[in-house]
C-alpha cells in the first residue's frame, strides 16, 4: 500500500515523484552547489533511488524547487524516520527547505506515527544544519568519517535528530 502524502506547507506543496520529475531532479542534484553533497547522481541513480512512495518533488508555485525523501526504520524498539532534502540553489535563502521539512515532519509524526526523525548533514554544511535546526532539528553527535565523496575522501556528518514537541 501506497502511504499518503504529506499535505502542502505555509510555501510549498510536496507531490508524489513521477517520471517526469526525473529531468528536474537530474539537473537539481547535477548542480555544483548541490552536487558537492549529492554527488554521484546520473539518470540511472535518480530513477532508482529519488523515485517512488517515499520520494517527493517540492513545488513552489506550481514549479519544482527541489527534492524530499524519507525512509522508515520499521523495527518497533527502533522505530525512526530520516529525512533527505535537496533545492536548487536559486530556491535557497526564502525558508522553503525548513518549510518542506516542517510538512514531512508532520507528516512523518502525524500520519506515519513516528516518535523521532533524524537528519544527517555533512558536519561543515553550515547552511543545512542551520536550516534543520531552524526546524527544531537538535545536534545528537558528530558522525566520523561518515560519508565518502566524490574524490574517495572521506567527510564527517552531523547526525541531527527531531521529536514531536521539538518541531518548530
Amino acid at each position: 500500500m501506497t502511504p499518503p502524502a504529506p499535505n502542502a506547507g505555509q510555501m510549498v506543496v510536496l507531490r508524489p515523484t513521477a517520471a517526469a520529475h526525473v529531468p528536474r531532479f537530474l539537473e537539481i542534484v547535477s548542480d555544483a552547489e548541490v552536487a558537492k553533497w549529492w554527488g554521484g547522481y546520473d539518470l540511472d541513480r535518480v530513477r532508482r533511488e529519488l523515485l517512488g512512495p517515499q520520494s517527493f518533488a517540492v513545488e513552489l508555485h506550481g514549479e519544482v524547487v527541489g527534492l524530499i525523501i524519507y525512509y522508515e526504520e520499521d523495527d518497533p524498539d527502533y522505530r525512526h524516520a530520516g529525512i533527505d532534502l535537496a533545492l536548487h540553489p536559486d530556491a535557497h535563502g526564502q525558508g522553503l527547505g525548513a518549510d518542506a521539512l516542517r510538512t514531512m515532519a508532520r507528516h512523518l509524526f502525524d500520519v506515519r506515527g513516528h516518535h523521532r526523525i533524524v537528519i544527517d548533514p555533512a558536519a561543515h554544511n553550515e547552511r543545512a544544519i542551520r536550516s534543520y535546526s531552524r526546524v527544531g532539528f537538535r545536534p545528537v553527535g558528530i558522525m566520523r568519517s561518515y560519508e565518502r565523496r566524490l574524490d574517495g575522501s572521506w567527510h564527517d556528518g552531523l547526525l541531527m535528530d527531531l521529536l514531536p514537541d521539538d518541531l518548530v
